[in-house]
């Protein structure tokens, strides 16, 4: 996780050069969870909601007004708070994106567990970034978040908000 956020803290150079797709490939195979399960959202100010970045199946599928009560990721970005559900599947929540057919057409496995947190620049947050473990009981989908699993979000937060800003124009 350090290196990739040392290529992100980059300013100029290899941050350009960095894909949000292959950011969320590395930090899916560090904390241990599927490329599907890693998300990055974009604020749009403009319309007041929130779009998927990543995975690249949500990106055209809809969006996640930040006025929603029922939306973890809203949440996060209306509170700037960072938060690990390791009952997410029992908390009320959105689940319209939990539905959509896996790229390989298998049917999709509900969101048991998830750490959400914001990404900022310069103080202000412009996405999201939620890691989850998918499957068919929280038993089955792997272990609890940690504080450290979180930790390791947080300190990425600051060099993607760098990253999203170039890529989204933020």
């Amino acid at each position: 996780m350090e290196r990739i956020a040392n290529a992100l803290g980059t300013e100029r150079g290899e941050a350009s050069q960095v894909s949000l797709s292959s950011v969320a490939e590395k930090i899916a195979k560090n904390l241990g969870v599927r490329n599907e399960e890693v998300a990055i959202l974009a604020v749009s100010t403009r319309w007041r909601h929130l779009y998927f970045l990543i995975p690249e199946t949500l990106k055209k599928v809809g969006f996640i007004p930040l006025s929603s009560n029922s939306a973890l990721a809203a949440r996060t970005a209306r509170d700037s708070r960072p938060e690990i559900e390791n009952n997410f599947s029992a908390a009320k929540h959105v689940t319209v994106f939990e539905g959509l057919k896996k790229t390989t057409g298998e049917a999709a496995e509900p969101i048991q567990k998830m750490i959400s947190a914001p990404i900022l620049k310069d103080g202000q947050v412009i996405g999201v970034i939620q890691i989850s473990r998918k499957g068919a009981t929280a038993a089955g989908s792997g272990p609890d978040f940690t504080a450290d699993d979180l930790g390791k979000i947080l300190a990425l937060c600051k060099p993607l908000g760098k990253l999203l800003h170039h890529i989204a124009g933020k």
